[in-house]
């Protein structure tokens, strides 16, 4: 194959679950030109790797080089002869066909299988409906109908100089570079309110961890989350408890900032999956959500979640209001989670790539 578009997933955490994919598509077609059609707030996910010959920004608003039509050009031009569709939704799978794509693999979902040239389907349980199984598993699957060998698990992330060099100022800024140990803290996400864990709870293990010897906290967020990581920050009062909030925001930062860290404490969130493709231990807190859609098998991740008879829901806002899967975690189970991790991988700076 001479020319082959991936079309990433359209969330940050999704994207990272399909390196092992992307990457083993790159190693078995070593002279195929490798484009990736991406939503323009997932790209800097892949950004400093070396599997892309050109990235793609698609999306339904926004500047015209990202609509449908300009795309669907810029695509039938490129004469595909492979689209794997890693999103289920319907426009990418009809943008690939009208691209005129040889080859279009992709789940059959939300009624675009005539569509699809190779057709896969969901694991189902015996209600009929679908059966919470590793998203990972799932996109190695549609690869392998290019006959790529299984990918693997493995995922990988790599960052940019300009990442590296903002959280390298950042880290002298704050005087980072002076301890032993940075544990970071991400409190957000972009599934909805019922992902989240408390602000106290986060402020109390913060301080837990600042007061240890030789250790500071950094508080991850988003641009929409910046308040969140500031009210942790001070409600810890510990001055070795540090918000991200004050920097320039990026994906790009934040994956730089992750691959120095001793631990992550985090929800159920894009950050989880940096962590783990920069071989970072993390302790991911679950609530309405089930583990096993997002299972990556990561040997130094620990992960809590209650069970209650309410759950797991898959709700964005807690249908009953009381959103007990998640302020039932307790800061003691999560400090001692964390502390039991950090025993097994014991912290080091260790030297990782920089694209």
């Amino acid at each position: 194959m001479r020319t082959i578009a991936l079309f990433l997933p359209n969330w940050i955490g999704d994207v990272v679950m399909a390196t092992p994919a992307i990457r083993a598509v790159r190693d078995h077609f070593p002279q195929a030109r490798l484009l990736a059609v991406s939503k323009p707030y997932v790209a800097d996910t892949v950004a400093g790797s070396p599997w892309f010959d050109d990235l793609i920004p698609f999306d339904k608003s926004g500047p015209r080089h990202r609509r449908f039509r300009f795309v669907l050009n810029r695509l039938a031009d490129e004469k595909l002869d492979a689209a794997v569709l890693f999103p289920n939704s319907f426009r990418p799978a009809l943008l690939a066909r009208l691209a005129g794509s040889r080859y279009i693999v992709g789940y059959a979902r939300y009624f675009r299988d005539a569509l699809l040239t190779r057709r896969l389907y969901a694991t189902r349980g015996n209600d009929g409906r679908p059966k919470p199984t590793p998203v990972l598993d799932d996109y190695n699957r549609l690869v392998e109908q290019l006959g790529v060998p299984n990918p693997g698990r493995r995922m990988e992330l790599f960052t940019t100089p300009a990442d590296e060099q903002a959280a390298e100022t950042f880290w002298l800024r704050h005087g980072l570079n002076r301890v032993n140990r940075v544990i970071g803290l991400n409190p957000g996400g972009a599934f909805g309110a019922s992902k989240h864990w408390p602000t106290n709870q986060f402020a109390e293990v913060a301080k837990r961890f600042a007061d240890q010897r030789s250790t500071a906290v950094v508080v991850l967020c988003g641009p929409a989350e910046r308040e969140e990581a500031n009210r942790i920050a001070e409600q810890s009062g510990r001055a070795n408890v540090i918000s991200l909030a004050g920097s320039d925001l990026s994906i790009g930062l934040t994956k730089a900032v992750v691959r120095r860290l001793s631990l992550l404490v985090t929800t159920d969130s894009g950050p989880r999956h940096f962590a783990a493709a920069f071989g970072v231990p993390v302790v991911s807190l679950f609530g309405p959500t089930h583990i096993a859609w997002t299972e990556t098998h990561f040997a130094k991740a620990v992960h809590l979640q209650n069970k209650l008879p309410c759950g797991p829901c898959q709700q964005r806002i807690c249908p009953l209001g009381h959103h007990q899967c998640m302020t039932s975690l307790s800061e003691t189970d999560v400090f001692a989670a964390s502390q039991e991790l950090l025993a097994r991988f014991p912290a080091g700076q260790e030297a990782r790539r920089v694209g």
